[in-house]
């Protein structure tokens, strides 16, 4: 009999661990350990902040897996100790035959002084307040701000900028509304290319949104934003990105590098640690082009398919290696009902190749599909 230990009950650790219940036999014991109760689909808080969705809709009961033969523990993870091969949590030691470490991305505001004027809407918490906001908003300056690379899913700035400006059309007070988005980034998403970000641009531009580029956010004191180089902006609702790095519990194990995050086999998804996988935004995946993979829900899911299956591979001693391919693809939501999708080879050599679609209410409709689907398929 094996155990497996997954951590993380977000995108990359629900695909694995039910995969890996689909493939083994009932002797093997696969567990998932979360802090939280509940797996929010985070893509939908875009919506939510525009008022388009509802909390209880996004959410599902991560208790829901046990009913799958997965034991879901709700815990802390405190320890991981990969030489030993055994998880300290909140509740006690695991010992484990096959470890998957998919905890995400740590968001962390409180490094940034004057924090509490800027909203995080990458958390539920945070989008519920933006939202709140938003319907109180009577018009002025709306900052849309990235305070550092990398950050997860790279798209959903630009997205909630559309869907603002969109959402204060429809109350009638775009008039009365500046919106801009400041990032240290060049471009939009410069990992995809400067064709994809180029086109990103034309089309905030045409919307009025103003794109201010290698702006590295020093504090946002009062409603002020103060960049590196002395540059200081006033904004009456600050809409922010915080800076993401992993869990303490990932460094304090000896798992990371010096670029802070779990280095990884791209293919494999191997760490330096026999029987210990990492996926998702957690990994440091570097890139031929000499970046790295971006840290998005759709490669978290791709990879957690490739090691599900993998290790099944390894335990029943049959069938075939599989190897994740660098494919990815993301909606980017406009407002209005329209959305544009953009796909392609991220392993490309020199360097990715990603296509963005034209915009239109097909994407719109694919990326809600898309949603109701994950909800149903995995829940």
């Amino acid at each position: 009999m094996s155990q497996i230990v997954v951590l993380g009950g977000g995108f990359g650790g629900v695909v694995a661990a039910t995969e890996l219940r689909k493939k083994l036999g009932k002797e093997h014991k696969i567990i998932i350990i979360d802090k939280k109760q509940d797996h929010l689909f985070t893509p939908s808080l875009l919506w939510l902040i525009v008022d388009e969705r509802k909390p209880e809709k996004i959410q599902r009961s991560l208790n829901v897996l046990n009913k799958k033969g997965i034991e879901y523990l709700n815990a802390d993870v405190q320890k991981i100790n990969p030489v030993k091969k055994t998880v300290i949590t909140s509740t006690g030691e695991l010992i484990y035959d096959y470890l998957i470490i998919s905890l995400g991305a740590e968001i962390v505001r409180d490094i940034m002084p004057g924090y509490r004027d800027g909203i995080n809407f990458y958390c539920l918490k945070g989008a519920e307040v933006l939202r709140d906001e938003l319907k109180r908003f009577e018009g002025g300056k709306v900052a849309v701000v990235i305070a550092s690379t990398p950050f997860k899913c790279p798209a959903a700035p630009y997205e909630a900028a559309f869907l603002i400006d969109a959402y204060l059309v429809k109350r009638g007070i775009k008039d009365k509304t500046d919106i801009a988005i400041y990032t240290p980034e060049t471009l939009p998403m410069p990992v995809a290319g400067p064709v994809l970000g180029s086109a990103v641009k034309e089309m905030l531009e045409r919307r009025g949104i103003s794109f201010n580029p290698g702006r590295k956010l020093i504090s946002m004191e009062g409603k002020e934003l103060s960049f590196e180089g002395g540059e200081r902006v006033k904004a009456d609702l600050i809409a922010w990105i915080p800076p993401h790095r992993a869990p303490a519990v990932v460094k304090d194990s000896g798992l990371t590098n010096e670029s802070g995050w779990i280095p990884i086999d791209g293919k494999t998804m191997k760490t330096q640690f026999d029987g210990v996988y990492a996926i998702g935004d957690i990994t440091a995946n570097k890139l031929p082009s000499g970046m790295m993979l971006p840290k998005a829900g759709v490669f978290a899911h791709g990879q957690a398919e490739v090691v599900a299956h993998n290790i099944a591979v390894e335990i029943k001693q049959t069938g075939e290696l599989k190897e994740f391919d660098g494919q990815g693809s993301c909606f980017l939501e406009l407002g209005h009902g329209y959305a544009g999708f953009a796909s392609g080879n991220f392993y490309a050599d020199p360097k990715p190749v990603v296509i963005l679609k034209n915009p239109g209410k097909m994407w719109h409709w694919g990326k809600v599909a898309f949603e109701k689907w994950w909800l149903w398929k995995w829940f």
